[in-house]
């Protein structure tokens, strides 16, 4: 529960033409924050002319990019599934169904060789006859017979939805039913005829992170206007979303609410006839699952005789009894070089996938009278293992196995046997034959043993020569472990180039204190992190800084921009997409104020004082000779905003510095809204690295 509710934070609110706060007068490129402002469009315009002369006249783009789309269109691709109404459901994008169709069809049939799938929803003719710029974002069933539903759609990718109420056994939108306008909301079913709706009720009801904090139910057949407030936080929270508990017949037991006081602190409130109560959940806290009567939940922090990471349960009874004498429980405290990664549950059953010196394995525990009993399912080893999709009906749920040379497997288990069986394999998308994957660990400056994959050809003499790209993320407690990369195999490693994923601190690979050891004043951590990698790539001869590159996306983008700024000296190309860059200003820009808890926060003098230190935007300097990066977002990202990687171009163009910049105008911050759009992104991505490190 609360992964899935992190991760939907990591988003923002944005409208289409933006207010901004006032800027220091030194800021000359403040207009480029106007998204929509047609001065910074004509700009965007004139960049994308400028970009693509270059990189789409390359003679390596048409074939790079028919190499793309062939990958993300390709139909022997495996479907991912999600359980409904007693079968699987499956979202479907392929060259004549560009923007999707929901589809179902029952479990036995989903695992034969040829699916007879049965359309719900098709969102290209939904689009076509709206005339509207209509992408899935997703559907939210009631249980347990799972056929009313909120489907939300999104225009041209934006995180912001519109709600809608959909029959999926008539298979259309119910007449006059449940209607939310577009916004960053949440919505969950109480019963068929009421919802615990978040969203902006005008009169300041939206945090300063742009999130809802007052929740309200709303009955059917009266105005949304009417519903009735629930609960209600504070505006300086990040959000407030709700929690609910049901059991495996799909009964609804407790309704709680998650207050984000900030990013990485919540507390947890029992909704009730009378006021709200608050449980005894420390602040560091995230609830994952609901299983015969017990809340599961891991810690943060360490908390009494507990330590950070571990995993808990409280009963559900003792704690609407009286939480303050309720006892959790433990079932799992993870070891020094151990990390869980998820937690969910089946019908009976609680499963943990977790990581152990970043390889995946999966845990199932089993209520038992006294204690939970715990068995590790027969995965495969050395790869990483992802809990796909579970139901609280059932205990069969799907389970992912990838490696870097190994194509993703899908495999349907049984919790309460203890069972798996693969039941779909990704065929190879390149030829791994040729190459080899080491784990190695770089030194960084404060002596702290940093895990990375290098992923590289095995006859290659490592001379110093080797193309390399450095991927790295280390943030928000994020993992990176061994997964397949259809794109980067066919585009790059097939073509000689090496990978490398940096494990640096900011992620989850450790747990809790991995991430928290490079959180705000420490951030300086991740990037001598992913210095000391690459460092130890020359050390070894693998590549050299006229072969290195870098890439990173969003919170990635601090990464890869900061590395440019602080160690241009250790390679040629970075590829900085979808960025954060200007990080005095990122808490201004909406959405930004709720990642104040993993940065800091600028208007704190204190806080500034570190973060001017590294913020790239403002760390540009002249006579200094940088690589020339690639950077690239979209118009559409409401969720880090696009003024970022604008700005950060103006300057390098203002000096005269050389790069390339690109806005795709569609698709959002995920990029995957249009498999043809990222067919293009990353054919592009790898022209202009080729053109840096190969030519």
């Amino acid at each position: 529960m609360r992964r899935a509710y992190v991760a939907s934070l990591l988003t923002g609110l944005l409208t289409s033409s933006v207010a901004t706060a006032e800027a220091p007068p030194q800021d000359p490129f403040l207009w480029l924050e106007e998204v929509q402002g047609e001065k910074a469009l004509e700009w965007v315009r004139a960049q994308n002319a400028r970009t693509l002369a270059v990189l789409e006249k390359d003679p390596r783009f048409e074939t790079f990019h028919a190499q793309a789309l062939e990958l993300l269109t390709s139909t022997d691709r495996i479907p991912s599934p999600g359980f409904r109404a007693g079968g699987v459901d499956n979202f479907w994008q392929d060259r004549g169904n560009p923007r999707g169709i929901w589809r179902h069809t029952s479990l036995d049939g989903y695992t034969r060789a040829q699916t007879p799938w049965e359309t719900v929803l098709d969102v290209d003719a939904l689009a076509k006859a709206e005339k509207a710029n209509w992408i899935w974002k997703g559907s939210n069933c009631l249980p347990p017979a799972d056929q009313r539903c909120l489907v939300s759609l999104s225009n041209g990718g934006k995180d912001a939805v519109e709600l809608r109420e959909f029959d999926a056994a008539a298979k259309h939108f119910v007449e006059g039913g449940f209607q939310v306008p577009e916004g960053k909301l949440s919505a969950s079913w109480l019963d068929l005829d009421t919802l615990l709706v978040g969203r902006d009720w005008g009169g300041d009801t939206l945090t300063e992170s742009g999130y809802p904090f007052v929740l309200k139910r709303w009955k059917r057949g009266t105005p949304l206007s009417e519903a009735q407030e629930s609960f209600r936080g504070e505006r300086t929270d990040v959000s407030a979303s709700p929690v609910l508990l049901r059991d495996a017949d799909g009964a609804l037991r407790a309704v709680l609410v998650n207050r984000a006081v900030t990013f990485f602190e919540s507390e947890y409130y029992l909704l009730g006839d009378a006021a709200p109560v608050r449980l005894p959940f420390p602040r560091k806290s995230s609830l994952h699952a609901f299983v015969d009567g017990q809340v599961v939940f891991t810690i943060e922090e360490d908390w009494g005789r507990f330590k950070q990471g571990a995993l808990l349960a409280y009963p559900l009874a003792a704690l609407k009894a009286d939480p303050a004498k309720a006892k959790p429980t433990l079932l799992f405290q993870p070891g020094a070089r151990q990390a869980i990664e998820s937690v969910a549950a089946t019908r009976g059953q609680v499963l943990v996938s977790l990581y152990e010196d970043v390889k995946g394995a999966l845990d199932v525990y089993t209520p038992g009278k006294n204690r939970w009993s715990r068995k590790r399912l027969a995965l495969p080893k050395n790869a990483s293992v992802a809990i796909t999709v579970t139901s609280s009906s059932h205990d069969r749920f799907f389970v992912k196995s990838q490696g870097f040379l190994a194509p993703t497997s899908l495999w349907l288990a049984d919790a309460k046997a203890g069972t798996v069986k693969k039941v779909k394999s990704l065929p190879a998308r390149f030829d791994a034959s040729k190459l080899q994957v080491d784990q190695s660990w770089a030194k960084s400056k404060d002596g702290t043993r940093i895990p990375y994959f290098l992923v590289r050809p095995k006859a290659r003499k490592l001379d110093g020569t080797l193309p390399t790209l450095v991927y790295g993320y280390g943030g928000f407690q994020v993992s990176k472990p061994p997964v397949y990369l259809p794109e980067e195999g066919k585009l790059w490693m097939e073509r000689g180039g090496a990978y490398v994923v940096a494990n640096i601190r900011g992620g989850g690979e450790f747990g809790p204190r991995w991430h928290q050891a490079a959180l705000r004043e420490h951030r300086q951590r991740a990037f001598d992190d992913f210095a000391a990698v690459m460092e130890d790539l020359v050390r070894r001869k693998v590549s050299s800084p006229r072969h290195m590159g870098i890439y990173g996306r969003s919170n990635g983008g601090v990464l890869t921009s900061v590395a440019m700024t602080q160690r241009p000296d250790l390679f040629n190309a970075a590829v900085i997409e979808s960025p954060l860059i200007d990080m005095m200003r990122y808490h201004l820009l909406p959405a930004g104020a709720s990642w104040v808890g993993e940065f800091g926060n600028p208007e704190v003098p204190g806080d500034a004082a570190f973060i001017s230190k590294y913020s790239a935007y403002q760390n540009l300097r002249e006579g200094v000779r940088y690589p020339a990066p690639y950077i690239t977002t979209n118009t559409k990202d409401d969720r880090v905003h696009p003024g970022h990687a604008r700005k950060f171009a103006a300057r390098l163009e203002a000096m005269g510095l050389p790069y390339l910049y690109y806005e795709n105008t569609d698709g959002g911050h995920s990029n995957d809204s249009d498999p043809m759009l990222n067919a293009r992104r990353w054919a592009l991505h790898h022209v202009y690295l080729s053109r840096q490190l190969m030519d």
